[in-house]
């Protein structure tokens, strides 16, 4: 008898699979070399905090309104994870979403250098902690600016929620645009792992930068289990939990494994 193959292989056969892997390293390309960009400094004086915080919150609101239907517009590995910890996708697709926003990452960060002139490059807006601020500190900031990201991104996209109000990829990105208000003057708010890891392999440079991996994925995990099992529980089994985290094909009442080329794990066609 022949064995059947693994459960999880369905999805490297979907064509809207690779679109999803595709858009995660195409959003987090534009994410990172429109926010390092917009942090960049051209001028001698202090960096505008507000000008940042809204580049890289509007930079994420644009992308989520143009990818959240294909991906669910995660750019962020910590984001990535939160919604592996609630059992919303399966371990194939987390891991290759996370190497496509590392990829589009770097992608991007390597664009950005390539066209600014090396005067202004500097260390290409790379992470760094305040003086003063231990690691102990910066970790933990980086823990409630993720967690508060996470529970917005969570609520926003939930698919049981009546009655939405507002504009989904604004709150999403005003979220990340409060968290950078906050962060920039404790830990330059990395709050993505891709973000900070991109400007950190260009200028090698990894000083400290265990904190905005550390810090971003626990409050991104944190987020996930306090939406997914307190705040707002979702009823699954351990035996469902598995099963989406193996990959198992979702049934379609149609029998059209494709659907409408949007990822079956990921409820965003409302966004």
């Amino acid at each position: 008898a022949l064995c059947p193959p693994p459960i999880a292989m369905w999805e490297l056969r979907s064509a809207s699979f690779w679109r999803a892997i595709f858009a995660e390293f195409f959003a987090t390309l534009f994410y990172v070399f429109f926010g390092l960009g917009a942090s960049l400094r051209w001028a001698p004086g202090p960096l505008h905090v507000l000008q940042v915080a809204l580049a890289f919150g509007l930079a994420l609101a644009t992308l989520v309104q143009t990818v959240g239907h294909i991906s669910g517009a995660h750019v962020n590995p910590a984001v990535t994870f939160a919604f592996l910890v609630g059992s919303q996708m399966s371990l194939l697709r987390a891991f290759c979403y996370m190497a496509a926003q590392l990829l589009g990452a770097v992608a991007g960060a390597a664009v950005l250098y390539s066209v600014t002139p090396p005067a202004v490059r500097g260390n290409l807006a790379l992470n760094t902690l305040h003086a003063g601020v231990s690691v102990g500190q910066a970790t933990t900031v980086e823990i409630f600016l993720t967690l508060q990201f996470v529970l917005c991104i969570f609520a926003t996209y939930d698919e049981r929620r009546n009655g939405r109000m507002g504009s989904v990829a604004l709150a999403v990105g005003f979220s990340l645009t409060l968290g950078h208000l906050f962060g920039m003057y404790y830990t330059g708010a990395g709050m993505n792992p891709a973000r900070s890891f991109a400007p950190a392999i260009l200028t090698r440079n990894f000083s400290n930068h265990w904190v905005y991996w550390v810090g971003p994925i626990i409050g991104g995990g944190l987020g996930s289990l306090l939406y997914d099992f307190l705040l707002f529980p979702r009823l699954k089994s351990v035996s469902e939990r598995l099963s989406i985290l193996k990959g198992a094909r979702p049934s379609d009442s149609n029998g059209q494994p494709e659907g409408t080329g949007e990822p079956v794990e990921l409820k965003t066609q409302a966004l």
